[in-house]
């Protein structure tokens, strides 16, 4: 009551003398265009380089680290992606991931590579330059168990738009399905073109969409995805599933509603 008491008292002295306000007001204007066109050049300046600081000092190793060519940065964002490509190398360390153990032999090393190029953040480094990255690239996508699961791969590249979500890509006769969006790049997506290409894109739920746009245009494939999930980003999805389902994507494959992440998730 105190405060709404002092808030009318001065109400009331602004409207009584308007004129004294008015020329308060004026006076004051030249003197504040004045301070900004003098601070302001020296505010962004430091803006700018406190900026570079953070960025660089974001972007340097953490002290997490063992010692060695692998290393975790500080813009990591927990999603655990490199924990489980590369759990011999990778763990969690201070709601962070970090290097625990360097890599031994070339199974571990590629393991830690194909990490390095899955991170969303691009938050793993090598302190040394490595020309074995470019045979890692090659290994994508990845199939995930040639005997259990035949035709079936990890896409690898993770988006940081979906948070590191996992996008897979199946192999199938009647048209491949790539689930869920990886990041795009266009080697990766070569690749999949010298695999059959893709048919169908089928969104799980409304935070893995990523680059699916792009994905869309470059194979002119069917995005499908529930009404439900359905945002602005995705208006314009080819296939939108509405109730609860199931459906059936050709004779092989059933899509199943699986509420968990969002209402209408699969």
């Amino acid at each position: 009551m105190v405060m709404a008491n002092k808030a009318i008292s001065l109400t009331s002295f602004t409207s009584a003398f308007p004129s004294s306000f008015d020329k308060l007001n004026k006076s004051s204007k030249g003197v504040q265009k004045n301070l900004r066109v003098s601070t302001i050049p020296q505010v962004k300046a430091a803006q700018s380089q406190a900026e570079s600081d953070t960025g660089r000092w974001a972007r340097q190793r953490r002290p997490q680290n063992v010692d060695g060519d692998f290393f975790v940065d500080h813009t990591c964002i927990d999603c655990d992606t490199c924990r489980w490509m590369a759990p011999q190398v990778f763990t969690r360390v201070g709601e962070m991931s970090a290097v625990y153990n360097q890599p031994t032999c070339k199974e571990d090393r590629l393991q830690a590579l194909q990490a390095l190029l899955s991170c969303p953040t691009s938050s793993i480094h090598t302190e040394i330059s490595t020309s074995d990255i470019l045979e890692a690239q090659k290994t994508f996508p990845i199939p995930i168990d040639e005997k259990k699961l035949p035709g079936v791969y990890h896409c690898g590249y993770h988006s940081s738009k979906s948070y590191g979500a996992s996008s897979y890509l199946i192999v199938h006769s009647d048209g491949n399905i790539l689930i869920d969006s990886p990041r795009f790049t266009e080697r990766l997506a070569h690749k999949i073109e010298e695999m059959g290409g893709v048919r169908y894109m089928f969104l799980t739920h409304k935070d893995d969409v990523a680059d699916h746009g792009k994905w869309a245009k470059r194979f002119h494939c069917d995005r499908i995805l529930h009404y439900g999930d359905v945002e602005a980003g995705t208006a314009d999805v080819e296939t939108k599933l509405d109730g609860s389902g199931p459906w059936w994507l050709g004779q092989d494959f059933m899509l199943i509603h699986t509420p968990g992440q969002t209402e209408v998730s699969y």
